[in-house]
Formats: structure tokens, sequence, C-alpha cells
């Protein structure tokens, strides 16, 4: 008996005890694998009286029948056992490999060796909300789907913009501020050739894993999926770090523990420099609507690829008034104000005092808790054309974004200037405007549309010397540069136009021409597709969106640079040629 036929039996059987069902008929998949965990006697019974799973989930030892319920755990755990109405249509429609249960554990518990560990999630993006609902769709590619996945990518669409505007590239240089538009993970893997051991700074705000993105939508799979997608990123950011460098990650409760022993394996433990608090505001304002205290803070893990190499330039934050009256309260002749410090004793045991003079002070040392940098919020209503300069943040919606200031001192404790900074996840830009602002190279990884327009209007009001944010502190009076291009689509035209969509035809227009110029998967039934047209359309739409992206064959997203002549891809001369001299730039 194959699986799918133990799959309808086991439920048949077990909707004939009512313990397994709520009162509305739904099988309670948790309540049977805790009876099988303990041995259930009902359980173990119903088991022994089917040929089939006897045969399956018991083993003959010394002429007892043992039961294996390792094993009878997994496969009800298995997304095949009561699959919802988008696994049935998909398991009828594309050449599934049963899985063999080898899911992630019913406990709470998380390791280091969760079942997709070593294959590469991919994910899209949509659009920005009061958090990001970064991934509208994820999907496991084990090693034998990958071949060209991670090859560098054709580069396209290259503007230089600058204080005139932007323009064509005539050139492009391995020291140019670069902002790319595309998935983070494969533009990383396309950077690796000339960038590799040259980022002094990495510093990513990735999804924290809230429930309110798509890494939810299996409560089974949420921390499995979440740690898959960002040890996918981190093994590749390493790569790109110099031995000098280091990495922020801005994270908060939901994975911010996962987060540390999957950082502990990808840079090693040795390598843990700190973790930072950062309090961004305060329980007033009716937060506190319940007897918990209120949360405001969030974490940011600094790792070091070389901890005893690493930079680290020493910080001071400024004295605060309070500080000052407490400690520098005397006045020298020349109205000078002053603390006295102790240097020693005299021989006769007298103190030495010498004097700290308050304008000489850099301030007080920083500490790994950080209360004096505030979230800031913004008002759409306060912007014309996504841009206001006497705000820290360009935003053209409600919600929190990261401040400028936050930012300038990461980049100030592990950069100076000319030095590469990276942020792969770049949101609204603020990480690139800073490092502008304090003369650091810089590369953003964007992949969301509305995004990279932001991104474009902020760095060009910075070029043209925005008195924003941390303008003043570092005298900041405009000039300089940036090269934006993008991977060059293939199968993620498709994908965009798949997430754009709304309705049901439209997605059959995308469907026929997918068959016609796009990638399919090598598993794809076609015929079997557009027999179960009826079954397509009684899937929800965001179930169709997702079945007809995991129909493309996702090697082929991006054009590989390897495919650059081949003229289907309409690659252009002028695309050619800036290949050619930026993956040339450093081999």
């Amino acid at each position: 008996m194959d699986n799918l036929s133990l799959y309808r039996e086991l439920e048949r059987l077990l909707r004939m005890d009512s313990r397994w069902c709520t009162e509305d008929g739904v099988l309670m998949r948790n309540a049977v694998v805790e009876a099988a965990l303990a041995v259930d006697p009902g359980l173990v019974g119903l088991l022994m009286g089917h040929d089939g799973l006897r045969r399956n989930f018991f083993t003959e030892v010394g002429g007892v029948m043992v039961f294996d319920k390792v094993r009878f755990q997994r496969f009800v755990s298995s997304k095949s056992f009561l699959p919802n109405s988008y696994t049935a249509y998909k398991n009828t429609t594309v050449e599934l490999a049963i899985d063999d249960g080898s899911s992630v554990a019913a406990g709470r518990e998380v390791v280091l060796a969760w079942p997709h560990k070593d294959c590469l999630l991919e994910g899209g993006q949509t659009r920005e909300e009061a958090r990001r609902q970064e991934t509208f769709w994820s999907e496991v590619l084990a090693p034998d789907d990958i071949n060209r996945l991670t090859e560098p990518k054709v580069l396209t669409a290259w503007q230089r913009h600058d204080s005139s505007g932007a323009h064509a590239v005539d050139a492009i240089s391995p020291n140019d501020n670069l902002i790319i538009k595309g998935n983070n993970l494969l533009a990383l893997h396309s950077l690796k050739r000339i960038y590799g051991g040259r980022v002094k700074l990495i510093y990513i705000d990735p999804p924290f894993n809230t429930g309110n993105d798509s890494f939810g939508y299996n409560d089974s799979f949420k921390h499995s999926t979440w740690l898959t997608f960002m040890r996918n990123r981190l093994m590749v950011a390493k790569e790109l770090l110099a031995e000098t460098g280091n990495i922020f990650i801005h994270i908060d409760i939901n994975e911010s523990h996962y987060l540390k022993v999957l950082c502990d394996e990808v840079f090693g433990r040795d390598n843990f420099v700190e973790e930072i608090i950062w309090a961004y505001g305060s329980p007033s304002g009716g937060r506190a609507a319940t007897p918990k205290p209120v949360n405001i803070h969030d974490y940011i893990l600094h790792y070091a690829k070389e901890y005893k190499l690493r930079k680290q330039n020493k910080v001071y934050v400024p004295y605060t008034d309070k500080y000052i009256n407490d400690w520098f309260k005397y006045v020298d002749e020349d109205g000078r104000r002053y603390q006295r410090r102790m240097r020693g004793r005299d021989a006769d045991g007298e103190p030495i005092w010498v004097k700290q003079y308050l304008d000489e002070s850099k301030g007080v040392p920083l500490s790994t808790v950080w209360t004096d940098i505030q979230q800031v919020y913004a008002d759409p209503r306060a912007y014309k054309d996504g841009v206001k300069a006497d705000v820290e943040v360009i935003k053209e919606f409600k919600g929190g974004q990261k401040p400028e200031a936050l930012l300038a001192r990461i980049i100030e404790m592990a950069t100076d200037e000319g030095d590469l900074v990276l942020d792969f996840h770049l949101g609204t830009g603020t990480t690139v405007a800073v490092a502008h602002k304090m003369k650091r190279q810089y590369i953003g990884v964007e992949q969301m549309e509305s995004q990279i327009e932001i991104i474009k209007r902020r760095l060009a009001n910075v070029i043209n010397g925005d008195s924003a944010g941390v303008s003043k502190k570092y005298g900041w009076q405009g000039g300089g540069s940036f090269v934006y291009c993008e991977l060059a689509s293939l199968n993620q035209r498709f994908v965009d136009e798949v997430i754009r969509a709304e309705r049901h035809d439209q997605l059959h227009d995308i469907w026929e021409r997918m068959q016609q110029t796009g990638f399919l998967s090598w598993n794809v039934k076609l015929d079997e597709i557009n027999a179960n047209a009826k079954g397509f359309d009684e899937l929800c739409v965001d179930d169709a969106k997702r079945f007809l992206i995991e129909c493309l064959d996702k090697n082929l997203l991006y054009v590989p640079l390897s495919e650059i002549g081949n003229a289907e891809h309409g690659i252009t001369d002028e695309d050619k040629r800036l290949n050619n001299q930026f993956y040339s730039s450093r081999r």
C-alpha cells in the first residue's frame, strides 16, 4: 500500500473515534501524536487491526509486535496527511515525492538539525506594512534541485545618480556605491566574485517572524522556515566580510534566541562580540493596555568575522545635563567646568588631584544598552513626493522606522571613512543614506519596487545636501553618487506579475504566457493542470498564486551570467559591456 492510500486509511480509522475529532468533525493531529507518544492502548489497537498500518508501524521482535511511535509521529506530522485544498490540488498536478515524514519535531525545541537546514529557501517580497511583510511565497529547494540558482547573474537597467540626476553609466568600478534591485540571496552570490572578503560592515534588519508574515502560515514549520531563510543569507554574508569585518543583525524577541544559536554556528561562538539592547521608546501613551510589562526594546546581535582582528572603534555618548551637573561641578578661573579625579597619593598619603575639563572630555563610553536613540514614527501627511528635508526618514506610509542616529552609531563603531558597508534588507534605505553622509562606500539590496523608488529619492536628496538626520553631526553638505542596477529577470517577471494579480482571470492569462515563454519546473504536469482547471479555480486567490509560482524553475528566476550571450534573453550590447567590466573588476 502506497503512502497516499495509508494517509486515507488512517484518516478514515481515526474519524471513527471521537477522541481524535473536534465537535465540528476536524481531526486533531496533535491529539493523535500525543496519544502515539504515550503508546495509548486504544490507538495502538486501532493501528494493529489494519494490515497496512500494522506492517508500516510495527516490527516483530521475539514474537512481540513493537510499535514504532517515532515513525508514526513523523508520518502523521507530514504535510501530506490531512492536506488542505491547496496541497490536495498540488498533489494531483505536480509530480511530488511523498516525504518520509522528516518534518519538524512535534515538540517545541528548535535545534540546529532542522529538516531543511542544508536546502535553499527562496522567498519573494510584497507590500510594506507596519512590519515588513517580506515573503509572499517561500519554497524549499533541495540540493538536487539546484544547479544554476546561485551562479552570478546578469545585471541590467544601469543608471548613475549624481548631482545632475540619473544618466547612463559610462564605466563601473568596484569602488562605486551600488543599489541592486532583486532577490537578496541571489544578489549576494553575484557579489561574491567582486566583493568577497572586502566588506567591513554588514547591518541587516531582516523580517522578524512576528506571525504577520508568511513564515507563520504553518506553525509546524515557522521556526524551521525562518532559520533556513536566515542561514542561507548569513552563510554567503560571511564570505563577503573582510577578516576585520563585523555584522550587526537587528531582531526582536520573536526570534532573537533562535538567531543567537544560528549565528553561533555560522560565525562561531568565539566570534560573538555583544548583544545590544536598543530601548527605542517608553511605556507611556496608552501602550500598557494589559498587566504584562510593555516591550520597548529590540536586540542587535554583533558578530565578528574574526574576533581578535575585528575593527572596533571606541564610541562615546554625549553627557546628559544631569551627568554634567553631578560631576562637572567645579569652575576654573577662566569659567571652564571640570571634575576632580584622584591620580594617586603623595609621600605623605595626601591625595593627588587632577582636573578633567568638560570641553576636553569625549563623553561617556558606550554601553550595550542604548536608551538615548528613540524610534522615528512618520506621518504620511507630512510628505510631498516621499521627501521632506527636515525629518530623518523618507516614508510614504505610517509605521516605525530606524533612525539615522542608530545606524550612524553602528557605522562609527565598526568602520572608518572609505570602508565598505552592506545592507541586503535595505527597506527605505537608512543604512546607505547614513553611510553616504559618513563617507563610506556602500552596497544596498532590495527587491520591492515601492521601496526602490523611495531609496532612489532618498539618496538623491542626500546627494543634494539634505539636512535631515545626522547631516549636521557629520557636516554633510552634499555630493557623491551611486550606481543603480537590477538582476536581469527571467522567471522573476512572472513571479512579479503573479504577486500583483488580484483575480483568477488574471492568473489564467499569466499561466498561458508561462507555458509559452516561461521556464517551468521539470516535475510540472501540464496536461494534468490544464485538465484540472476547475480545481485551480476553486483555490483561493493566494493559494492559486502560490501554486503558479511553485511551477516555475527557480534556477532561472534571473539570467545567469553564463547565458549572457543567449539571444533569447535579449541582453543588450551595452549591458554585456558593463557586465564584463563589472565582473572583471576583481578576479
